[in-house]
């Protein structure tokens, strides 16, 4: 299941927007620093009107849509790598997300305290990436020598993650983030080991007051400083919500939620756009099995060839793989199901070399011998 961190600057909203996201009470939200200690984690549907579609054509009453596992990690202070505040917590914590979602405060509120003082989402934003950076240099410093010292033995794997590790540090120490460095294919498998911080795809949130988002963003003074400055890291993505409105939001039925907010610019929810953002940030797409015991979406990276996919489900269907059949939403729906899809020739069988694609309806097969 891909996890997600909500990280941020203390008193930003991120335990707000969690436990609108969660529709729990899980996290605290409280008006001073580090109210967040142990991550609190909940899982979340990701919405797909497609899924009731396809569960009314195979006659089945069960829907399994795709999940995100949200982690609200506890605030990060200036200092973090060396310590300050809880910042070993929260390295260690950003250690195992698959994407971090930072929460920057767009919003002003007297009532509210900021730990900096003002409020600046540019500062804010630096902040976080300094101490992700300077973690990443701590971290690669000790794995430099330890490949300096194989490497003098010329063997050629430890020579090439050297050379890599020095390459990557020269990177970082100009301060761009690890996910801006190009790589090979053969040296994009040594990043995964490596476990920088900067490389995980991030998204912002810019998270305005209720009352902008009732007048809408489109001249926001922070927002505007937000996109300004991703035109420097294209390799990361910003959406833009009111965690006290999605907090409301969250207590209200799903008909409600839409009555309350067809009064506003923006109809609809800032979650919504949240994990959809992510999926395109992350480069995921849905494909869907259907038959008579469910409807169930699956989430997969573009690029993914057919046995990857069928691996989702279970390694057992990755490692018999035989074939696939394939048919799209859109032909699978407009001749009402398989039965149909079949007679009109729009079933496809797939074998290994097979790139799934958004949307794909798939039945595996396979064997798996002893």
């Amino acid at each position: 299941m891909l996890k997600v961190g909500i990280v941020g600057l203390p008193n930003v909203g991120k335990s707000t927007l969690f436990n609108a996201i969660t529709r729990t009470r899980k996290a605290e939200a409280a008006n001073y620093p580090f109210c967040t200690i142990e991550p609190n984690v909940g899982i979340v549907e990701v919405p797909d009107e497609r899924l009731p579609i396809l569960a009314h054509l195979v006659h089945t009453e069960k829907i399994v849509p795709a999940a995100i596992e949200f982690i609200d990690i506890a605030g990060l202070v200036k200092g973090a790598c060396q310590g300050e505040g809880l910042g070993n917590q929260f390295l260690d914590h950003i250690r195992k997300v698959n994407a971090i979602v930072q929460v920057v405060r767009c919003f002003e509120n007297p009532d509210i305290l900021h730990t900096m003082g003002t409020v600046d989402p540019l500062r804010d934003i630096d902040i976080i990436h300094t101490e992700l950076l300077l973690a990443d240099l701590q971290s690669l410093e000790k794995q430099a020598d330890y490949w300096a010292k194989k490497a003098k033995s010329s063997e050629k794997e430890a020579v090439a993650m050297h050379h890599l590790i020095q390459q990557l540090q020269a990177h970082l120490n100009n301060g761009q983030p690890a996910r801006s460095f190009a790589v090979s294919e053969e040296e994009a498998a040594r990043m995964k080991m490596l476990g920088v911080l900067t490389q995980k795809p991030i998204l912002y949130v810019c998270n305005v007051s209720e009352s902008d988002w009732q007048t809408g963003t489109e001249n926001h003074p922070y927002i505007s400083a937000v996109q300004e400055f991703l035109q420097t890291d294209p390799n990361a993505a910003f959406c833009v919500l009111s965690a006290q409105l999605e907090a409301a939001l969250s207590e209200l039925s799903q008909e409600e939620a839409r009555e309350y907010l067809s009064t506003f610019p923006i109809k609809d929810s800032g979650v919504n756009m949240l994990i959809q953002t992510a999926y395109r940030q992350l480069r995921l797409a849905s494909y869907f099995t259907a038959g008579e015991k469910e409807a169930r979406t699956w989430t997969f990276r573009q690029g993914m060839k057919a046995p990857e996919c069928a691996g989702i489900i279970h390694t057992d269907f990755q490692r018999g793989f035989i074939k696939a059949e394939v048919v799209s939403y859109h032909d699978f729906v407009e001749n009402g199901g398989w039965i149909g899809a079949r007679e009109k020739g729009k079933v496809r069988l797939e074998g290994k070399e097979y790139v799934f694609q958004e949307g794909d309806i798939a039945l595996f097969k396979f064997n798996v011998t002893a």
